[in-house]
């Protein structure tokens, strides 16, 4: 049903940008008027789309209830399709507001005299029981129909008793007895009874009815032995066991007594795909006992399915604290010590096995031991690790089948794990790697070429000696065309530019652009000039881009691949920078910061409403910001040169009282040229808040992007601390909270240079602190103009985020009450609150939960009083503003929450409703939206009232007299 509705949606080109909620609900009722069945079922297919773009309860609400007529007075086919549409927009069904009209309606048919439509609504019902959990008659009509002498409408109840029992406490104790009964009962059919055991796995509720169902499910397994009633209990088994987390070393037990005792092949596969799991839900609770019979049952098996179904639990686990336990020796039993490099035997002959997948499980198991526990002396378990990674990379890059690929990207990743906790087995894996690539075939040359990436983007293993070799594949594999070979250039690109650490050479480059003119498409050369910007290999980035300047048919790509090949014109200028040549550093700057403002006039270009570039323009902003920053804080130490301070500065400031006396002579020169320092020391801590804002507002991007992010704020918070630490308070600097960065993992050969230039420049502002106090001017001014120099010197990563959206997350706000017209208040009285109801949508693109999923949502309220009418009262302080804050959870991705409002002074205020976002480690996220509303604080009729009688009864001259300055005007 939810193909064809999608057929249906796609034929009839619904949802144009025009039409607004109410238009598109009115040309769906129109539909479900019409008199033939086709327009009604098509109708009917199109509310999913409709909940889908106006996820709002007011017209959810109206569209279930037209659906619910539907369901009430049409054929069993449209009732079919009301049941999909439902089943479809199940997240939807919560925001139904008249919850009882909807059961209503729908519950009507169930005391219809055909069965199938009895069956129908009995879905319908187990549909919706997320939103009626405890409704009785509902109850009482599934145990009903249990009874049922037609069987779709037994199987009817059987789905919607289940979908019950998981919702409602008080169903499940009830209808558990009843269960029982049927199941137990000699007149239950056998395929009835398969149907009806799934329904014990949802009575959890308590600790009782857990046990109760347990035993019966015992019961089960001990009296029906046939394969299909064992197979179906033990699975129920299982869930039960995983819901109600109490019996899960039991049903690990009950599981591994199957897999070794019963013979049939079928059990054995139920019960190592429930090991699996419980091995991926709760590894805690796996004892060494479990994970050493596990072993056992697979080295002695002799089918080479079981073994890999075995092995790939106890890789799983591998990768978990279960391996620890299982390492960790018990006081007292040395002889189970022992035994206890059974896992490890077994992983040894599994490495070399002729069946992949079974070695392929060998080798994770020996690369998460290695990983796990680096506290053993493990390298005999290092070299069979590698080697059997190498045996299975010869095997693999052979072979182009689907499963070759499969094992080959476990194989790579165990690859990359292995050398990011084992550095020093980097260059054996590097080299095995490169040797096989030449003779890969192209499917493997690609996942190996991401492998080497990855080892090199986090370890500098990949010298420039390799480069020819990578050259001579790269000249080979540009003679075809084909789409795996357009990947390949890509891939192999990416390696050529992390293993050239500094720029290309012009070889390098003339053979990349040729091979790309002979055989590449557009949007092959636009993926490598991407990789190279992300690389810092910006000379080979604007080549690239300008070459494909011609190539685009909208004039959007156009601005947009313009303002990235000025971008990477501006950051090629940077690169001629050097030391202690500050004359030609300004020239430099200035040089990247025209290129930045072409740039940044074609990006604001190249937006459109539906992608605003609202990250690319602020990091480009920034940049410049900071690049002028830079600027002006060489001309300022250039021009401290010019103005020397006096042998006696340090006493006159001192006794005067005035330390940033010290940096210049006594006269309004020198006392200028240091209020620029404290002015370029507070211009670099505004824009370390301002990459700090744009850190936040990135909720989407990429850990490497974010990382990106911070480093451009670490380096400005950097040379504010040496402005301050050299030139303006050098006794209360401290070095503690700056020393613990170079200590991170280092995840980028960009962060890994960053990190030096980081350390080299606080060693030399500590260093001079040290040596010399007070600090010369002239070895400041040199400290802080080389240190700018250093930092512009390592090449700008232009990272992930800036080019790829992987990652969508945004939140639609509606407020209520809210105006017909945006720009017309709401009037209220100013004797009553208003309560502002805030309702939410949290919409996500097609990979929700990336990088980060939204725990909760914090909604900021907040109003300021725009212009007053009426007379000036004196009131309290605290109730002139409102400032209130709320934090809710969105539930299938909807939240709402209410806020009471005082607006007692009379007049027009304007209300800000702010959302953002709390990840699950608590990390708050500016998201926004922001949306105003007006309100117009009306006085009340009664003090009104009271008011005219008082002025009536005034003198026209007194109230001459009384007249305040704001009623003149």
């Amino acid at each position: 049903m939810a193909g064809s509705a999608k057929s249906f949606l796609a034929d009839a080109g619904y949802g144009e940008q025009e039409l607004d909620a109410n238009s598109a609900l009115m040309e769906l009722d129109k539909g479900l008027r019409s008199g033939k069945l086709g327009e009604q079922c098509e109708a009917v297919v199109r509310f999913p789309r409709l909940f889908q773009k106006y996820p709002f309860p007011i017209l959810i609400n109206s569209a279930f209830l037209k659906l619910a007529d539907v369901f009430r007075v049409g054929n069993n086919f449209l009732r079919l399709c009301v049941l999909k549409v439902t089943q479809q927009s199940e997240k939807h069904l919560e925001k139904i507001l008249n919850v009882d009209e909807f059961v209503k309606r729908v519950f009507s048919v169930i005391h219809s005299n055909d069965p199938v439509a009895r069956a129908i609504t009995l879905r319908m019902l187990g549909s919706m029981a997320s939103i009626i959990p405890e409704r009785k008659n509902a109850h009482h009509s599934i145990r009903q129909s249990l009874d049922s002498h037609d069987n779709v409408e037994v199987e009817a109840a059987i789905f919607a008793a289940a979908n019950f029992s998981a919702q409602s406490k008080d169903f499940a104790v009830g209808i558990c007895n009843k269960i029982s009964e049927m199941i137990q009962g000699l007149a239950t059919p056998v395929d009835l009874k398969l149907k009806l055991i799934p329904i014990l796995q949802h009575m959890h509720h308590d600790a009782s009815l857990a046990s109760s169902s347990r035993q019966l499910l015992q019961q089960l397994v001990t009296s029906y032995p046939s394969t299909k009633m064992v197979i179906v209990t033990l699975h129920t088994f299982t869930l039960l066991a995983a819901s109600s987390l109490v019996d899960i070393p039991k049903q690990i037990q009950l599981l591994l007594q199957y897999l070794k005792n019963d013979p049939r092949k079928a059990v054995k596969r139920l019960a190592i795909q429930d090991l699996k799991l419980l091995a991926n839900k709760t590894p805690h609770t796996w004892s060494r006992e479990n994970i050493q019979a596990l072993c056992e049952s697979a080295l002695n098996t002799p089918y080479d399915s079981l073994k890999m179904g075995m092995l790939s639990v106890l890789s799983t686990l591998s990768g978990t604290i279960a391996i620890k336990q299982y390492f960790s020796s018990a006081p007292g039993a040395a002889a189970t010590t022992a035994r206890s490099f059974d896992l490890v035997k077994l992983a040894q002959e599994c490495c070399y096995h002729n069946n992949r997948g079974i070695a392929a499980h060998g080798v994770r198991i020996l690369t998460n031991i290695s990983a796990s526990c680096q506290e053993k002396d493990l390298l005999p378990l290092e070299q069979d690790a590698v080697f059997g990674l190498e045996a299975l990379l010869v095997l693999c890059s052979q072979d182009d089948s689907p499963g070759a690929q499969a094992t080959l990207k476990i194989t790579l990743t165990c690859m990359v794990k292995l050398v990011k906790c084992r550095p020093h087995l980097s260059q054996s894996v590097v080299e095995s790697l490169l040797t096989q690539l030449h003779s890969a075939q192209d499917n493997a040359r690609i996942l190996m070429c991401h492998c080497l990436a990855a080892i090199a983007m986090q370890l500098p293993v990949l010298a420039d000696g390799i480069l020819g070799d990578l050259m001579d594949l790269y000249k080979l594999i540009g003679q075809s065309a084909t789409d795996k070979k357009q990947e390949l250039l890509v891939s192999l690109a990416t390696v050529i530019f992390v293993s050239s650490q500094k720029a290309l050479s012009t070889e390098i480059k003339t053979v990349i652009k040729q091979q790309l003119e002979n055989s590449s498409n557009g949007w092959t050369a636009y993926r490598i000039a991407r990789q190279a910007s992300r690389m810092g290999n910006h000379d080979m980035a604007r080549e690239l881009y300008q070459s494909l300047l011609t190539q685009v048919a909208s004039e959007h790509f156009y601005f947009w691949l313009n303002s990235l090949k000025e971008f990477s014109h501006a950051e090629q200028c940077l690169t001629g920078l050097q030391e202690d040549n500050y004359s030609s550093a300004l020239s430099c700057i200035a040089e990247a910061l025209k290129s930045y403002h072409k740039g940044i006039a074609s990006l604001t270009a190249a937006s459109t409403p539906l992608n605003p570039l609202s990250f690319q323009c602020g990091f480009v902003k920034l940049r410049i910001d900071l690049l002028q920053a830079f600027s002006q804080l060489i001309c300022t130490c250039n021009s401290l040169k010019t103005s020397p301070p006096p042998a006696i500065a340090t006493t006159i400031a001192m006794t005067s009282g005035n330390d940033l006396q010290r940096c210049g002579r006594i006269s309004n020169q020198a006392l200028t040229l240091s209020l620029q320092m404290k002015h370029s020391m507070e211009e670099f801590r505004n824009l370390a808040t301002r990459y700090g804002d744009l850190y936040q507002s990135s909720f989407d991007a990429d850990s490497a992007t974010l990382r990106n992010v911070e480093l451009q704020q670490q380096s400005c918070l950097l040379i504010s601390h040496a402005i301050e630490a050299l030139i303006l308070d050098p006794e209360s600097a401290s070095f503690q909270e700056y020393s613990s960065n170079g200590t991170a993992h280092v995840e980028s050969e960009y962060e890994r240079r960053m990190m030096s230039v980081f350390n080299h420049v606080l060693e030399e502002v500590e260093s001079l602190n040290r040596k010399y106090a007070p600090v010369s001017y002239l070895a400041s001014n040199t400290c802080l103009c080389n240190a700018v120099i250093a930092l512009l010197k390592v090449p700008l990563s232009f990272q992930r985020y800036f080019f790829q959206k992987l990652q969508s997350t945004s939140i639609k706000l509606a407020l209520s009450p809210s105006p017909r017209n945006p720009a017309e208040p709401i009037a209220v009285q100013n004797n009553q609150q208003l309560a502002l109801k805030v309702e939410g949508v949290v919409q996500h693109g097609s990979k929700p939960g990336l990088f980060r999923k939204i725990q909760s949502v914090c909604l900021n309220v907040s109003s300021v009083l725009q212009s007053k009418s009426g007379q000036d009262y004196k009131i309290p302080i605290d109730n002139m503003t409102n400032e209130m804050e709320q934090r809710v959870e969105p539930h299938n991705d909807y939240f709402s929450t209410q806020f009471l409002l005082n607006f007692v002074i009379l007049g027009t205020h304007n209300i800000t409703v702010e959302s953002s976002v709390i990840d699950s480690n608590g990390i708050v996220w500016k998201t926004g939206p922001k949306t105003t509303i007006f309100v117009k604080s009306l006085e009340d009729p009664y003090s009104q009232q009271v008011r005219l009688q008082q002025q009536q009864g005034q003198a026209p001259s007194q109230q001459q007299q009384q007249r305040t300055a704001y009623s003149r005007f």
